[in-house]
């Protein structure tokens, strides 16, 4: 059964440079190599369910330029449905700055441009579009505004929704209230908890926390560690695959896509998704740029007979 999935979330133009190491504040250092990039979480983790096996519509914007369309124009060519993509007359499209070091590690800047000009008149195609759909993804690099109101329009049609709090900041407290399956990292998870994430019961007490907010389904990502997760009726830690990192850019987006794009609605076969997006991510970081290093579901599924 192939997963029709809706993503509403933020389309850039990334900038990557590679250095030895960051800058310490007022140094200047040379950079090794740039290069360019698709991304944007939305986008990136759009591709991520597409080339995962998932039917995908986009719910976005770009500027009225270069950029804007050339955005379009991969998305569509990674089989994503882009029709509810707006094209913005008086913001640029999004962009990304981001410096990655010799052990993978990443730091990003962000320019929200378009994305960050969305408003409620955006979804006003939704209704339609959630009429065949199963699930749909939001992050943070758009209004939450906009979020919350697509997620209303979702429950109201019993679709699952999937909030990446990313990049975290303070959440509009009813939109918890919407989200059925939460999936930060666990540094957004600490930002919004209020509790360092260092252990076992550290990870219950932000899981706790989100659950008195709202949100029944509780995934927690921790880098090398795995993926912890708490449902009402289970809980565990999927170990994450040992690989040596290029670039962790794209790996969260890599393992929400491609999550969705295996998960059922009831959630019962969560453990089995989780693997697939642990899977999925680590393929990933192996490479270099956001989108360019997302993985087809064969290569996944290779990879897991290893």
């Amino acid at each position: 059964m192939v997963n029709q999935v809706i993503v509403l979330g933020s389309i850039n133009v990334d900038s990557i440079y590679q250095v030895a190491r960051f800058p310490q504040p007022g140094e200047t250092i040379s950079v090794k190599q740039k290069s360019y990039a698709p991304g944007g979480k939305g986008a990136n983790q759009a591709v991520a369910a597409a080339r995962s096996g998932a039917r995908v519509s986009f719910i976005g914007a770009v500027g009225a330029d270069n950029d804007g369309q050339e955005m379009i124009k991969t998305l569509a060519e990674n089989d994503i449905d882009t029709s509810g993509i707006a094209v913005d007359p008086d913001n640029g499209t999004g962009s990304a700055v981001i410096t990655v070091d010799e052990n993978g590690q990443n730091d990003i800047m962000v320019y929200g441009g378009a994305n960050q000009a969305m408003t409620k008149d955006n979804l006003d195609d939704l209704p339609q579009r959630l009429s065949k759909a199963k699930f749909i993804v939001a992050q943070l690099e758009t209004p939450q505004e906009v979020t919350l109101a697509a997620f209303k329009l979702a429950k109201q049609q019993g679709v699952i929704t999937i909030l990446n709090p990313a990049p975290a900041n303070e959440l509009i407290p009813e939109l918890l209230d919407y989200t059925d399956v939460i999936v930060p990292n666990e540094t957004e998870s600490e930002l919004l908890s209020g509790i360092a994430v260092n252990d076992e019961e550290s990870l219950l007490q932000n899981a706790e926390f989100f659950k008195r907010n709202g949100v029944e389904n509780i995934i927690i990502t921790l880098g090398e560690r795995g993926a912890f997760y708490t449902t009402e009726n289970e809980q565990g830690l999927i170990p994450a695959f040992k690989v040596k990192a290029v670039d962790t850019t794209a790996a969260g987006d890599t393992f929400i896509g491609a999550l969705v794009s295996q998960l059922d609605t009831d959630l019962r076969n969560l453990e089995v998704a989780l693997t697939y997006a642990q899977r999925a991510s680590s393929l990933t970081v192996q490479g270099m740029g956001a989108m360019p290093s997302i993985p087809l579901a064969d290569e996944v599924r290779t990879a897991l007979k290893e």
